[in-house]
């Protein structure tokens, strides 16, 4: 059986979501990332880097959101969550997932997790000085260029969607408002309507 780590607040929401989606027996274990459970030596034996999410399988342990939401779409096949049998349409997906993790993803993390980057506090004030700018920027290239569709690899959910929706719902608080951003504004309230999307937003809320 699988075992997921993860953690509120945190991208672990994106793969969770595809946990559900996909139909897939498994459980889940939640960090107290407050608590600083992540530098644990129990849980850096599992994940070395400190960080969630971490998936536990009977091959070994995958980390990092992308390598997690491709193996999902992978081991369940039926659910529809990739283009599996396309190979240039697969690596579009990645490539997308890949700008969230690396773009996205980072530019957000400089509100709060400066010091990865910089010890003077001038530096650290002229990062967050710099996230809503950093942030929307990602949100104008997703909103003009890369979201095809009602999804956004166009008419199909695929493991893109949850990882778009995480995103989305930490605008917020990086001094972004989506309604500047129809497409994605759109695409947060349809993927927020399903069931396995109700299902973690309320566990990661609670």
């Amino acid at each position: 059986m699988l075992k997921f780590y993860y953690g509120l607040g945190t991208c672990s929401l994106a793969s969770h979501i595809a946990l559900e989606d996909a139909g897939l027996d498994y459980t889940a274990e939640r960090l107290d990332l407050k608590g600083n459970q992540q530098n644990s030596p129990d849980y850096l034996a599992i994940n070395p880097k400190g960080r969630v999410p971490a998936l536990v399988t009977d091959r070994g342990i995958l980390t990092e959101t992308p390598a997690i939401l491709a193996f999902i779409a992978q081991i369940a096949p039926q659910a529809d969550l990739a283009p599996l049998n396309d190979p240039f349409a697969f690596a579009e997906v990645q490539a997308f997932n890949s700008y969230v993790c690396s773009s996205m993803h980072v530019a957000h993390a400089h509100r709060m997790r400066g010091r990865r980057w910089a010890t003077e506090e001038s530096s650290l004030e002229d990062m967050r000085r710099k996230v809503p700018e950093n942030v929307r920027a990602g949100f104008d290239l997703v909103e003009n260029k890369l979201l095809r569709g009602p999804w956004v690899m166009g008419e199909t959910y695929t493991i893109c969607d949850p990882y778009l929706f995480t995103v989305a719902d930490w605008a917020k608080g990086d001094s972004v408002d989506i309604a500047d951003f129809p497409k994605v504004a759109e695409h947060h309230r349809r993927i927020q309507e399903r069931a396995p999307v109700q299902k973690m937003l309320a566990l990661y809320k609670a």
